[in-house]
């Protein structure tokens, strides 16, 4: 009768996951150190506070406090959802941000790929600098330029250099920023030109990792430039333009609160109010109603990370890999 021979036991093969870890830790201690202040900032400012998530749920009471509030189940969301201005600023957030996706992130890829065409060495840093610029300057200073390009001419001003230019050629003068028509058209077109400059960067980035020696072959073979650009470049970049366009569908239910706190006033409530603006309103900018807020968080949190894991999905099977 043959005897069975063991396989060998590898060195931490059998130990518990716990042991392995802890071993891993004692290991690359100074790693784990360094994440450390990190990790302790994410952990206070960032977890801790979801313990407020159960103001959803309950009728809040200062008195009480958030545990000792009484609780009301769903009413809160049922609230949510008859509220006609919710409704409006669910409305105009969804609208903003899909004219954002679908004209700020094609451009910001199209930007990306006629700045890396450019052979000129002395004119590729200064256009680089300009778009890069925006990035840098806060909401407050960039909303402020915004409206002083688009005054509106009072008797003692001659207004902005746009409706200057207006004016020159024989038209009149628009208050744009009391519009409501335009006012979604100016949040995106001034979102785009502010945020051109960090998409910007990171497809680049990955523009400067593609093997020249792919160029060469296909000029080799009689490739024009673009036929290179769409068989060579584009695939090669698609992997960071699929991580982007993941991270801007994340934001679809969020809106950039700083930049229409900063545009936005009561001429155009009906079309500029968002979800942010409309927390903000009903909550720390002069309300008290703190339940219903976190109702509105929570769900359009939730619906975000739906879409996403969706998105990242619907990703995979472009054969790219997604975020997760």
């Amino acid at each position: 009768m043959e005897k069975t021979v063991a396989a060998p036991r590898l060195p931490g093969k059998n130990r518990s996951p716990v042991s392995r870890f802890l071993a891993y830790v004692k290991k690359y201690w100074f790693l784990y150190l360094l994440i450390l202040p990190g990790f302790a900032c994410m952990a206070v400012f960032n977890y801790a506070p979801m313990y407020g998530i159960q103001l959803a749920f309950k009728e809040y009471s200062p008195r009480a406090g958030i545990w000792g509030s009484e609780w009301i189940g769903l009413e809160n969301f049922y609230r949510m959802f008859r509220d006609p201005n919710f409704i409006r600023a669910f409305r105009n957030t969804i609208l903003i941000n899909l004219y954002s996706l679908a004209f700020g992130f094609t451009f910001n890829v199209f930007l990306a790929l006629m700045i890396n065409e450019l052979k000129l060495r002395k004119v590729k840093p200064i256009i680089q600098t300009c778009v890069y610029l925006p990035y840098f300057l806060s909401w407050v200073i960039f909303a402020g330029l915004v409206q002083v390009f688009l005054e509106y001419p009072s008797t003692a001003d001659v207004g902005g250099v746009v409706n200057q230019v207006i004016q020159g050629l024989g038209g009149a003068p628009i208050d744009f920023l009391k519009e409501p028509k335009l006012f979604r058209t100016i949040l995106v077109v001034t979102n785009i030109i502010k945020s051109a400059g960090y998409s910007t960067i990171v497809y680049l980035a990955s523009l400067s990792g593609i093997d020249p020696a792919l160029y060469e072959s296909a000029q080799i073979d009689g490739a024009n430039r673009g036929q290179m650009l769409w068989n060579i470049t584009i695939p090669r970049i698609l992997p960071s333009i699929m991580i982007t366009f993941i991270l801007q569908v994340a934001s679809l239910f969020s809106s950039n609160f700083d930049q229409v706190y900063n545009l936005y006033n009561n001429y155009v409530i009906s079309t500029g109010d968002v979800l942010s603006t409309y927390i903000y309103r009903i909550s720390l900018g002069g309300g008290t109603d703190f339940e219903l807020s976190t109702a509105m968080n929570l769900i359009l949190n939730v619906m975000g990370l739906v879409v996403v894991l969706v998105t990242n999905k619907y990703v995979e099977k472009l054969d790219v890999q997604g975020i997760f």
